[in-house]
């Protein structure tokens, strides 16, 4: 989503997601994540 001019790419895009989609079971609950962070929303 981007083309070109995107600032990340897909595998940095992709990062975070996978990330949150293989926590243990003990891992962060709800919250927004940018880069592994928590984010204000």
């Amino acid at each position: 989503m981007g083309g070109a001019n995107a600032s990340r790419t897909p595998e940095q895009g992709a990062d975070t997601v996978v990330w949150l989609a293989t926590l243990p079971d003990n891992g962060p609950t709800s919250g927004f994540f940018r880069d592994r962070q928590p984010i204000p929303w």
